[in-house]
């Protein structure tokens, strides 16, 4: 017997749930019409969130406009914006990028924003555009806001194959899953492809350019994986010991750092080993950095050295224990060539001059000092979502005792970002530390 509405009873309206609109939504014209709002500095950092954005404001000469009207105001005088090429103002405009970079880097007040990512602790943060990806620890990847703090997409593992490391860019999201590589699409239909069991032994990292993925392996060689053809297109005996860490470039070079204490140098493109440089005692390398830009590489070490050696000469420019305990991990901006930052055992965030090695600023934070409590907001403005604390950062002075400093979880893992670095602690919080100037 079917039961029915009475007479005076209002019909029950279904709610439409309304589909959530993203940025992407937004079209070229409205994306100009916002642009155009913004100083010189907000332009460039939503020129480097991607590709889209950054076709529209250069099509614009938004960034020529606003660097323009910089200088009048400094100088008082009126400069014709069609006198300089694009290619001179963009060289302008990164160097005042980077100016910015070190100053607020080196000097400026730090605030932390901390919040639950995890159900378990994890160990691994990569940030690009903006984004930040966190993993391992549970079965599942998610991808943050870094400005916003909003979680906004997770990726979970296939099975019960273990997460060793990942990266990720625009289209998709790569990882050394157990014996496998996995990719997630980012866009578009939400595939999952996964290579076949026992590709590579034991895998202990990977380093990711699309379209290669590079696994360092616990037998000492380097296995290359083609996004392609989806096979292991080469292997290359790297050490004697395991392979501990990895830096790749677009120019197709690899560094690997060894359990043993080597650091060892290929290219990919004549399938050759090129160089092993010289390091001081067996201590093992924990974390490598490679700048192009520079033609340097950087090296952590477990008796917490930190190493620079030149790529032209090969010859170590310097050497500093910037701590008593091991380094974990290191880390800067891609076209900075002034700061490095370091991280490891004892908790503390290190600024080194990446020139001469010196340490010139060290931070901590001070759990006991809560600036304010937020959970950010959906697109119809509702709270949603996990509590954000916004915490105070502290520079250390030189004489300051770190040992009598108490809630210093180790530092995992980092990564650098545009007056921002993100920290992993394998605990269950991510830290977003944001420098002013």
């Amino acid at each position: 017997m079917e039961t029915t509405a009475s007479a005076g009873a209002a019909p029950v309206k279904k709610r439409r749930r309304t589909p959530q609109t993203t940025v992407d939504a937004l079209g070229n014209d409205v994306l100009s019409m916002i642009f155009t709002f913004l100083d010189l500095v907000h332009l460039i950092r939503c020129s480097a969130v991607c590709k889209s954005w950054s076709t529209v404001i250069r099509k614009l000469k938004l960034l020529q406009i606003q660097y323009h009207k910089q200088q009048e105001a400094e100088s008082g005088s009126v400069s014709d914006v069609s006198n300089l090429s694009e290619t001179s103002i963009n060289i302008q405009m990164e160097q005042l990028a980077m100016d910015r970079q070190i100053l607020s880097l080196q000097e400026g007040p730090v605030d932390v924003f901390k919040w639950k990512a995890h159900s378990v602790g994890f160990s691994k943060c990569r940030m690009k555009m903006g984004l930040i990806l966190t993993g391992v620890g549970d079965k599942v990847m998610r991808l943050w806001s870094a400005e916003s703090c909003k979680a906004l997409d997770e990726y979970r593992l296939p099975d019960k194959a273990p997460l060793i490391d990942f990266n990720f860019d625009e289209g998709k999201v790569v990882g050394l899953v157990g014996t496998r590589v996995c990719i997630w699409r980012r866009v578009g239909t939400r595939d999952l492809f996964s290579s076949r069991e026992g590709l590579f032994t034991r895998g202990l990292c990977m380093r990711y350019v699309d379209p290669q993925a590079v696994i360092g392996c616990e037998d000492g060689k380097v296995r290359v994986f083609d996004m392609y053809s989806r096979k292991i297109s080469q292997i290359i005996k790297m050490h004697p010991g395991a392979v501990s860490s990895l830096s790749f470039t677009d120019e197709q070079l690899i560094v690997s750092g060894s359990s043993l204490g080597s650091i060892s140098i290929s290219d990919l493109s004549s399938d050759q080993h090129v160089a092993t440089l010289e390091t001081t005692g067996s201590s093992g390398i924990k974390t490598l950095c490679l700048s192009p830009n520079s033609y340097s590489v950087f090296a952590g070490s477990s008796a917490g050295y930190a190493s620079c050696w030149d790529l032209r000469t090969l010859r170590r420019i310097w050497e500093t224990r910037v701590s008593p305990n091991v380094l974990y991990c290191m880390h800067h901006l891609n076209n900075d060539k002034s700061t490095l930052v370091v991280g490891g055992i004892d908790g503390i965030l290190r600024i080194v001059d990446q020139n001469n090695g010196q340490v010139v600023s060290r931070c901590i934070l001070d759990e006991n000092r809560n600036i304010s409590n937020r959970r950010p907001t959906d697109n119809n403005n509702n709270k949603k979502g996990l509590l954000v604390e916004r915490k105070k950062g502290i520079r250390l002075s030189e004489d300051e005792r770190i040992d009598l400093m108490p809630n210093r979880p180790p530092i995992q893992c980092l990564a650098v970002g545009m007056q921002k670095v993100v920290t992993a602690h394998n605990d269950t919080d991510i830290r977003v530390w944001k420098f002013s100037n």
